[in-house]
This record gives structure tokens, C-alpha cells and sequence, in this order.
């Protein structure tokens, strides 16, 4: 047998035991994708990491993202989880400012933020918003019972709308905060919506602006059944597109740049900061970049025997 060195970071966090936990494999060369896949099941974490060489010039990494069920063209925390672990590694240091993935999506920038020689923050730069199919207002019910809670909890003025960008969600508005804590899932009761909409079976963010907290932006749950995530405790592949839409919506101002926070993973004991910063034109509002930023911590490491 032959040992596979992983390391175990909480991401969107500074405190171990918080955030999203995410297994990195700092020397993945050798590993075929089946068998990735199979790792990242035996693993049962959110998501697991598989670094190898790039195959660009103009990338420093190639990453490949699996959930237990499916490989993710792009995804928040393992992106700036596994840019924590190349720097524990020693394969990026201080005198760098930008590290580049090569993801399934292609090229991703990430931005560094040094204290001395640790890292201490990293932004993800995220391909530009697309904003997908409105929910109608008929079907708000369906979703409010999907959801398990009160159809009233729905009307906030603000769409239920997928957005994507580089992976499509479905959010869904909700008054208050402990309307979001009462959210109990079935990805059954959302099938008929989806179909109705012609989208396949899609994460679905639940977010309130009454966050009780003056920092924060959103207080937010999500959901990802059919990628093997039956709960998210932070999503930073969800939390760019968030931050577009609420831009996008008027929630935000739109003015030059939006910096917001996501509360995530409360509900499930493993708080979570995620960092949005969306910056669009003075001139016409467009939105012209989207980033989501945080912090991990190094929890673990060991080997697997394969």
C-alpha cells in the first residue's frame, strides 16, 4: 500500500471546529479521477482537494474539486482552503501577492494578504454573474413547503432567481433570520419547481438580511442534496453569486464596491464568515468583478492507504 498525504483545514474560519472542512492532497499526481472520486466519498467532507501540476503557463496550479457524488468546475472554500495548505506547504510565500488555479472553469485568481510570513486572508476571483430563471410568485408556495416553513416567510419584495457564477444556485429570500433557522429541506418537494423551470436538481442558498449581527450582510443556509451535501456550513461558490444578486436587486448599494459578509453554518454549530466584495461601473452599474474572501485553519493531517 501506498500512503496519500492529506491535510484537513476549516475554512471561513480562524477557529478550529468551525467552518467547512475540506481534505487537501497536496501530491495528487498519480491519482486517476475515478479514484479521486472515490476519495473524496471516503473522505465525507463537503468537499476534497487534489493538487497536481499545472498544465498552463498561465497557471501556478492545477486543482481538481470533488464532492462525495461530482467534480465541481469551481468552488469557494476549497479554493481558498487549498491556498492555505500550498502556503503551509511552502509552495507559495510572502514575496507573492496573486496565486493562479487551474480549475475546470479555467484560470482563477486568487489575491494574498500576508502577516510576516503567514497568510492570513485570500479573495477568489469569480467569473462575472449570470442571472438565470425567476421563480414566479405562484410557486412560492411549493417552495415554502419544500422548505417546511410558512408561505409568508417568502415575500420579502426580493425574487426567488437562480444565479450562477461558474455554478448555478437557486436563491430563495426569506423575512427573518429565524425563518431561516426553521428551514428543513426536501429536495423531493423542489423537484416539480425545477422541472416546471427546466433545471436540474441545483443547491438552493436560504438567506434573510436580518442577520443579528451589525457586520454581516446575510444570514444564510445551504443546501446541495444531489452533490452529496445534504447541508453546507459555508459556501463561497454560492456567497459570490449572493452578493451579485443582492447588487443586482437593489439590495446593495450598487456604487463602486460592495464589501459584505455571509453568516453561514450557525445552524449546524460551525459558524462561518464568508467575505463578498463586488465592485461595478460609476457609470452604468454593471457589475465588473465579483470576489469571496476568508481565512482557514489547519485542523489535521495524515495519510491514506490505497
Amino acid at each position: 500500500m501506498h500512503g496519500h498525504r492529506y491535510l484537513h483545514y476549516d475554512v471561513f474560519t480562524r477557529h478550529p471546529l468551525a467552518g467547512n472542512q475540506l481534505a487537501v492532497f497536496p501530491e495528487a499526481t498519480g491519482l486517476d479521477p475515478t479514484l479521486m472520486q472515490r476519495i473524496a466519498l471516503e473522505m465525507a467532507f463537503p468537499e476534497t482537494t487534489f493538487i497536481l501540476p499545472p498544465e498552463t503557463g498561465d497557471t501556478d496550479v492545477r486543482m481538481r474539486i470533488f464532492t462525495p457524488r461530482r467534480e465541481l468546475p469551481l468552488a469557494g472554500h476549497p479554493t481558498i482552503g487549498s491556498t492555505f495548505a500550498l502556503a503551509s506547504e511552502g509552495v507559495i510565500g510572502p514575496d507573492r501577492d496573486r496565486l493562479v488555479f487551474g480549475l475546470g472553469i479555467g484560470p482563477t485568481p486568487v489575491s494574498l494578504e500576508w502577516a510576516g510570513d503567514e497568510l492570513t486572508f485570500a479573495w477568489m476571483r469569480q467569473p462575472l454573474p449570470e442571472f438565470g430563471p425567476l421563480i414566479e410568485d405562484e410557486d412560492r408556495g411549493g417552495v415554502a413547503a419544500a422548505l417546511g416553513i410558512d408561505p409568508g416567510a417568502v415575500t420579502t419584495g426580493l425574487p426567488i432567481q437562480v444565479v450562477s457564477c461558474g455554478l448555478p444556485v437557486l436563491f430563495v429570500p426569506l423575512e427573518t433570520r429565524r425563518a431561516v433557522d426553521a428551514v428543513t429541506f426536501e429536495l423531493a418537494g423542489m423537484r416539480p419547481i425545477f422541472a416546471r423551470h427546466r433545471l436540474d436538481d441545483l443547491p438552493v442558498f436560504i438567506f434573510s438580511l436580518e442577520t443579528g449581527h451589525d457586520d454581516a450582510t446575510a444570514y444564510s443556509r445551504m443546501f446541495a442534496p444531489a452533490f452529496g451535501i445534504p447541508e453546507d456550513p459555508a459556501t463561497g461558490g454560492a456567497s459570490g453569486p449572493l452578493g451579485a444578486y443582492l447588487v443586482h436587486h437593489g439590495a446593495v448599494s450598487p456604487e463602486g464596491t460592495a464589501p459584505m459578509v455571509s453568516l453561514q453554518g450557525v445552524k449546524m454549530g460551525r459558524p462561518s464568515r464568508v467575505h463578498i466584495s463586488i465592485s461595478s461601473s460609476s457609470k452604468d452599474g454593471d457589475i465588473t468583478s465579483v470576489q469571496v474572501g476568508g481565512a482557514a485553519v489547519l485542523v489535521a493531517e495524515g495519510e491514506l492507504y490505497l
